[in-house]
């Protein structure tokens, strides 16, 4: 697991071979859970679902969801310059953990892994647009309708730093109640919230 944490500024022996072999097992995973959900979709449709599931920036809010950068072996170069911040290594070193939990534990730890990472994600996907996000939906529906926008509150903050869940509320004055969403990061739980908001105005149902 160390060398999952190692860049390759920090040791000649580093995690890009590990990264190579979780970017396969992430995209296998994403895959195989988006051909389950949406049975009517095509390949088009699926092939933009996972983009989004396995881009770099969300594999680096997730990172950041449990503070990755603080365990990562950088070499003096890249810590001066703030490498454990950057959205690419940190996105490189969690498809490596994901290759070396592989490695160490089998393939269904694995698919477990990934699967409760992305589990926020996978609930503000639709079909109704692969490129854009629940956030941007539930705004500009609001705003065709003259509305104010929506307001979002994190409510609560549980678990170890290293393995935070985020609760927020969604206010939407079209709704009598606030939307609620959960996820490793504050921006994956508001989207969640925002999906769930598009689902009680009606507008989506979970399964387009």
């Amino acid at each position: 697991m160390l060398l999952a944490l190692t860049h390759r500024s920090f040791a000649g022996r580093n995690n890009e071979r590990l990264e190579f072999l979780g970017d396969a097992i992430l995209n296998f995973v994403a895959g195989e859970a988006l051909f389950d959900r949406f049975p009517l979709a095509r390949e088009g449709q699926l092939s933009r679902l996972r983009a989004r599931l396995v881009k770099g920036e969300t594999l680096a809010v997730l990172a950041r969801g449990f503070d990755l950068g603080d365990y990562l072996r950088l070499g003096s170069g890249e810590l001066k310059s703030g490498g454990f911040r950057r959205e690419s290594i940190l996105a490189d070193a969690l498809e490596a953990l994901i290759g070396a939990i592989y490695l160490d534990a089998g393939m269904d730890m694995a698919r477990e892994r990934v699967l409760a990472w992305l589990a926020g994600e996978f609930e503000g996907l639709t079909l109704v647009d692969t490129n854009k996000d629940p956030k941007t939906r539930l705004q500009e529906h609001l705003q065709s309708r003259g509305c104010e926008l929506p307001r979002y509150e994190v409510v609560d903050i549980q678990g170890e730093p290293h393995c935070r869940t985020f609760f927020v509320e969604c206010e939407v004055v079209l709704l009598n109640e606030k939307s609620r969403g959960q996820g490793v990061s504050r921006r994956i739980a508001e989207q969640v919230a925002a999906a769930a908001a598009l689902i009680a105005l009606g507008v989506e149902n979970g399964n387009d």
